[in-house]
């Protein structure tokens, strides 16, 4: 049997949207895209990424986070970001969507109906299903019970549009702040980053 792990690069006021880059995801006027872009290298976040996508696995994504990807993964190659490239260029794409798939991009598949088409999945033999991005199908994942693990790669960052964190506050706690060591306690996770002084 398979498992979903939803991977989420998440703001530390929730926000999910657009981490890559200015012109990643405007939808809805967003106009904060690339706020991971800032905080530079960071070995820690290096690490676990690694054991995420170290493991055998398909990409399970939401048509707009599809439509990101395809436009730049297979151009990606021999880039900076070779390895990553290469692997997802290689897997299995499935694709939540309506209205089918761009085949441009080898390897993807339309799923039609997220939840059932999932729970199918999940019955076979095969890698796990990582999600990247793709809230609105997390969120239908979710709600149908068929999350295993959620993997959330917390910035120490907000959104410039959130109450009470200004686009000064945001950008000094990336360039003041490192992660340090968390731990699990009891059934939540204890996310610290130390501010650096």
């Amino acid at each position: 049997m398979r498992k979903v792990i939803v991977g989420a690069m998440v703001s530390m006021d929730g926000v999910m949207q657009a981490p890559g880059g200015p012109e990643e995801d405007p939808t809805g006027g967003f106009k904060f895209g690339g706020w991971t872009a800032s905080l530079g290298n960071d070995p820690v976040f290096d690490e676990e990424l690694g054991k995420l996508f170290g493991e055998p696995f398909d990409l399970l994504l939401g048509r707009r986070t599809y439509d990101i990807f395809a436009a730049y993964w297979p151009y990606a190659e021999g880039g900076p970001a070779d390895d990553i490239a290469k692997t997802f260029n290689r897997i299995t794409k499935y694709v939540a969507t309506r209205k089918g798939v761009d085949r441009k991009w080898q390897g993807s598949v339309a799923l039609r109906d997220a939840a059932k088409d999932v729970a199918k999945l999940k019955q076979e033999d095969g890698s796990v299903l990582v999600t990247q991005g793709s809230t609105e199908l997390v969120h239908v994942l979710l709600a149908a019970s068929l999350v295993d693990e959620i993997r959330t790669f917390t910035f120490p960052c907000c959104s410039a549009k959130a109450n009470g964190c200004s686009a000064g506050t945001a950008s000094r706690a990336r360039s003041n702040s490192r992660t340090a060591p968390s731990r699990r306690t009891g059934s939540s996770p204890r996310l610290t980053f130390a501010m650096a002084r």
